[in-house]
């Protein structure tokens, strides 16, 4: 047996793989996932032997993220749900600011507050920022002006230029004897060792999410804080889709096709309070702590400070993961979609949409809700790219128009509906950030704030292409081969 086995030492290992193969088929079958992504991983397992078994393995195994994600079963902690209960409205408040605010988008307040008690939160001043450069500026700005901690959580956080400024920002505040606690993805981030020494010989206290082995050949691993939050004394807060890198801030000797256009949030006010408890939540996850009554007092105090905000934006933090009940981020844009009566307005950088969400944009174009889709139209995925093309005409088919951004790379994550509703953050319209990575979105409801989203999509259709229908279905049997074969990838992306 072992002299046959050395003398075919390619057929055993393929034997080996299979055999390996069909144990993951039985689990993945048994494990009643998406069935898309189920076949999309059988494929893979069947057609790419020893490869098909590593994609199962990063991308497929549901029984990782119920052993990773265990300990981490802090939603019904005591302790966040005396802080969320803080800022919950009751019904009868709710309806009050149904004819005020809210109009018909009180559904989608109530589908949040059931999945994860995410509360709506009334008095908050907001400010859009636009590209790294604005949003840096915003960010160190606050930052010099903490007096007691500062709260970090990024899914890149690079030591290049900008980081370098980041942690020198963060150092100086540190002098001031403000506490600074950081949360970095292992896989996202690339920090190196004399960067992590600058910080905590400064004081800082660091600790990557889920750190891997070989990170840089594990770009896609799953399981992976895609988040983006900056929280400063817990009354200023930041979110969106600008990472700490160079890549995001446009200098002006900057290659114009290296253009990076994105959208940030700047928020003050009591929905803070909301995102100050979705980063305790990972951060007592990723130090392997637990909340002691020694430090409750502190949480309850300098975390949660009273706050006498005058404007009075509504906002509701939505946070999803792998670790939560529903796909809270997913479930209110199908909401907010299904709720459209004139117009729908997305830009995402990566639209791989799931059946749920494919089915309600195309239901609303056709049931004659104008809705327009912004893309870039490069982007910095190959497979992504042709995933995302494969669908667009099934949906202009349905009437959506679709408007490639030319400039450079397209990464905002926004949404817009009627004019009335928005939602800006970390989530793509992807399986990914759907089902996979940790995301945080604010949904705000607020016509002066949508109608500022509004006026920066118009501005962002001039550096546009409209794709025609009719010269799209003209693309090449290649092209549409390079689409189908991108699209089986879908669900793992």
């Amino acid at each position: 047996m072992i002299n046959w086995v050395q003398e075919n030492w390619f057929l055993a290992s393929l034997i080996g793989n299979y055999l390996v193969a069909t144990g993951a088929a039985f689990f993945l079958i048994r494990n009643n996932q998406n069935p898309h992504k189920t076949l999309s991983s059988l494929l893979f397992l069947v057609a790419l032997p020893f490869v098909g078994l590593a994609i199962y393995y990063f991308f497929g195994l549901e029984y990782r993220k119920q052993k990773i994600f265990k300990r981490k079963d802090l939603n019904s902690h005591e302790h966040v749900t005396k802080w969320n209960k803080r800022l919950m409205n009751d019904e009868e408040e709710l309806g009050k600011y149904e004819t005020t605010f809210l109009e018909d988008r009180l559904k989608m307040v109530k589908l949040l507050r059931h999945n994860e008690r995410a509360p709506l939160t009334l008095r908050n001043d907001l400010k859009l920022l636009y590209n790294g450069e604005n949003a840096f500026e915003a960010i160190f700005e606050a930052l010099d002006q903490a007096k007691d901690h500062i709260h970090l959580e990024y899914f890149i956080f690079n030591d290049d230029n900008i980081g370098n400024k980041f942690i020198d920002h963060l150092i100086a505040a540190r002098k001031r004897d403000v506490n600074v606690k950081l949360i970095y993805d292992s896989v996202g981030s690339d920090l190196s060792n004399a960067a992590k020494r600058r910080m905590t010989d400064a004081g800082i206290l660091h600790y990557p999410f889920m750190p891997v082995l070989f990170s840089r050949f594990t770009r896609k691993a799953n399981y992976r804080d895609h988040r983006k939050i900056v929280i400063v004394d817990g009354h200023i807060g930041f979110l969106g889709g600008i990472n700490v890198s160079d890549d995001y801030v446009n200098t002006p000797d900057r290659d114009p096709k290296d253009y990076w256009r994105d959208t940030h949030l700047r928020i003050e006010g009591h929905a803070v309070k909301s995102l100050q408890a979705q980063w305790l939540l990972n951060w007592f996850f990723v130090c392997d702590d637990q909340y002691s009554k020694d430090a409750d007092e502190e949480i309850e105090g300098s975390f949660f400070p009273e706050i006498d905000e005058k404007k009075n934006k509504p906002v509701q933090i939505a946070a999803s993961g792998p670790d939560t009940d529903w796909s809270n981020i997913m479930e209110a844009i199908f909401t907010g979609i299904n709720s459209a009566d004139t117009r729908i307005r997305i830009t995402t950088p990566y639209f791989i949409p799931n059946e749920a969400i494919l089915t309600a944009i195309k239901s609303a174009a056709r049931s004659g809700v104008e809705v327009e889709l912004m893309v870039p139209r490069i982007g910095d995925s190959w497979a992504a790219r042709y995933a995302s093309r494969s669908y667009f005409e099934e949906i202009m088919e349905c009437g959506i128009k679709i408007f490639w951004y030319c400039k450079g790379m397209l990464h905002s994550k926004t949404m817009v509906v009627d004019g009335m509703f928005a939602t800006i953050g970390t989530c793509n319209i992807d399986y990914r950030s759907f089902d996979i990575n940790f995301e945080i979105n604010a949904l705000v409801f607020d016509k002066e704030f949508a109608q500022e989203l509004n006026d920066k999509f118009d501005e962002d259709k001039k550096e546009c292409e409209q794709i025609d229908l009719e010269e799209w279905k003209e693309r090449s049997l290649t092209y549409k081969f390079k689409e189908s074969f991108c699209k089986l990838w879908a669900p793992l992306l």
